[in-house]
């Protein structure tokens, strides 16, 4: 399921927030990714943006880091 089908269903953002975390999940996709990697990557995006981090390029640095870091 897409990240923004997912964020929509969810009815808890406002619209310009759901465009923001696309964007960010969209600039941070790798050539190759499986289903799996993609949902953790849009997962750990949304946690880091309910954890306050509002910034759209500290959550894109944030989404390129590997796990762990």
């Amino acid at each position: 399921m897409p990240i923004r089908q997912k964020l929509e269903e969810a009815g808890v953002l406002k619209p310009a927030e759901i465009e923001m975390l696309v964007r960010v999940f969209d600039a941070t996709c790798p050539k190759f990714e499986n289903v799996c990697d993609r949902q953790q990557r849009a997962a750990r995006i949304i946690a880091q943006y309910q954890a306050g981090v509002r910034n759209e390029a500290e959550l894109t640095e944030l989404a390129r880091q590997p796990l762990g870091h």
